[in-house]
């Protein structure tokens, strides 16, 4: 399967996406947090490669597939859009300056057991509202990852992490970790740019689906 069947889907939604918001010209604002940067490497894959490098990659093939195949239908922010480290408080701020709708701190996960693997959604909610809504965004977005990519879908968990602490007003708050870097196999798929792109155009698709339900 290549890249291709990822574009027809997303042309598929957006389609659905403009049929059902007809002429309304409001956009949904989402904040999407490369974690780590700079110094802070974050995690270091068994092939060498930096959580930081793949985690910012697949966060500006967000905003550029939503330019180019979603016709800008989200404003999209990025947390830093090079190798630099921000602070935890100055993420969560900026959410709440732009009063964003939703935020998606994206990881890569590491753990002592090589054979780890899978996606893992945290979430610390501020209120029912944004439980609700963190909590069906992040199972939409594994079940995606799932069911298109083949990827373990490790569930929904509370996470007591700062950016998700500290955001108070987004509708959905979630840090996505994408996949065990301590693990052979996702961290080459990581590593590669075809699956970058890939992940990258589920967690629009699964935003736009969040939307249309």
């Amino acid at each position: 399967m290549g890249f291709l069947k990822y574009v027809i889907a997303g042309i598929i939604y957006v389609t659905l996406l403009s049929l059902s918001y007809g002429q309304n010209t409001d956009k949904l604002i989402m904040v999407i947090d490369p974690g780590h940067g700079g110094i802070d490497t974050g995690a270091v894959g068994v092939n060498g490669v930096f959580e930081k490098d793949i985690v910012l990659s697949i966060a500006k093939k967000i905003d550029s597939l939503n330019a180019n195949l979603f016709d800008d239908r989200f404003e999209i922010y990025l947390t830093r859009y090079r190798d630099t480290l921000i602070s935890l408080s100055d993420r969560s701020e900026l959410a709440k300056k732009l009063n964003a709708d939703i935020f998606i701190s994206i990881h890569c996960n590491k753990a002592i057991n090589r054979t780890a693997s899978g996606t893992e959604v945290f979430i610390h909610p501020k209120s029912e509202l944004q439980a609700e809504e963190s909590a069906y965004l992040g199972f939409t977005i594994q079940k995606g990852l799932a069911n298109v990519l083949g990827i373990k879908n490790r569930d929904v968990k509370f996470g007591n992490f700062q950016v998700l602490r500290d955001n108070h007003n987004s509708s959905a708050v979630i840090l996505l970790e994408l996949g065990f870097l301590s693990q052979t196999d996702e961290a080459i798929y990581l590593s590669q740019e075809e699956s970058q792109n890939a992940i990258a155009l589920v967690i629009l698709q699964s935003i736009v689906k969040t939307l249309l339900l």
